[in-house]
């Protein structure tokens, strides 16, 4: 069954998941016996934004979303520590084991979701829980600080050149590290705006508008402050067995191509699929991501053991 649902008919049920004693929102559209996909949003967003693609698949799949800690209903972290990546891998293994113990799931992850994705599908101990992993305009941060250091030691005018590009794509990191003003911006008024900057910028204009949207901007940028630095310059090995589909939008103004050149060595289970997209296109017009996804958890399925039970009861 191909057919989307309109948003009123989609009702999903609510809970909240412990990890390390701070509350996860998370949302699940219920299929018995369906595989299960499990969407991570990026920034400034939280899990509405994926509301355009859950209309065309929960026909089809059970759905598991969740807000990413500090974000959307979840609990806002005290501390700029807790926003670390290893905390975050942590926050999804709890949000799977609550939503899908018993079977693995397939993993969706977005822009910053699909960052702290990595951790997780790059952890030994989660591998087993994820059947794959679909990443959209997010690289490992630790793949990246290995690609700029290759880069850099090369002294070649194309690798530097490589490496300047992507630097001045990122502009908005340094901006981010810098104190109080990123925040200063949203309460001043950059979440009213933020539709009409991503109609001017991205051609994006039906994204569902987010009544959290200036604190989940505000909150978000901790996720940069505890993390880019880290691991850019201490970067770690990170490898997976779990099978990856890349899909690399070719008009991404923030995440370039070549970041992801050198990512068969680190996940060699790799598929990967070049669209001539923006970074926010195929959340708002989701119907080739939708068919992407389903033609791969397909093939993925077809060939998965038949010996594991189906989902337990939420608990």
């Amino acid at each position: 069954m191909n057919a989307s649902l309109s948003w009123d008919e989609l009702s999903p049920r609510q809970l909240d998941v412990d990890s390390d004693g701070l509350r996860l929102r998370t949302y699940v559209w219920d299929k018995a016996g369906a595989p299960t996909l499990l969407l991570v949003h990026g920034y400034p967003d939280n899990h509405e934004i994926w509301r355009p693609l859950i209309r065309e698949l929960a026909a089809d799949y059970r759905i598991v979303a969740y807000d990413v800690r500090g974000c959307g209903a979840s609990e806002v972290p005290k501390r700029l520590r807790d926003y670390r990546l290893e905390q975050l891998g942590r926050d999804l293994e709890a949000v799977v084991q609550a939503t899908s113990a018993d079977r693995p799931v397939h993993l969706v992850a977005h822009d910053w979701g699909s960052i702290q994705s990595w951790e997780a599908v790059t952890e030994p101990r989660m591998q087993p829980q994820l059947a794959s992993y679909t990443s959209i305009s997010g690289p490992c941060l630790d793949h990246v600080g290995h690609w700029m250091r290759q880069r850099l030691s090369l002294r070649r005018p194309d690798a530097l050149l490589q490496a300047l590009g992507q630097l001045l794509s990122s502009w908005y990191i340094a901006f981010f590290h810098t104190p109080l003003l990123p925040e200063l911006c949203w309460r001043l008024g950059l979440d009213r705006t933020w539709p009409w900057l991503l109609r001017r910028l991205e051609g994006v204009g039906d994204l569902p508008a987010s009544p959290t949207q200036r604190s989940d901007g505000m909150r978000g940028v901790q996720l940069y402050r505890a993390n880019f630095m880290r691991r850019l310059l201490r970067p770690r090995s990170r490898s997976t067995r779990v099978p990856v589909q890349l899909i690399v939008p070719l008009n991404d103004r923030f995440v370039r191509p070549q970041l992801f050149e050198d990512l068969q060595h680190w996940a060699p289970l790799l598929t990967r699929r070049e669209v001539r997209a923006g970074h926010w296109q195929l959340l708002a017009e989701p119907n080739a991501l939708a068919g992407w996804l389903r033609g791969y958890v397909s093939r993925l399925e077809q060939a998965r053991p038949r010996t594991q039970p189906e989902q337990a009861p939420l608990r």
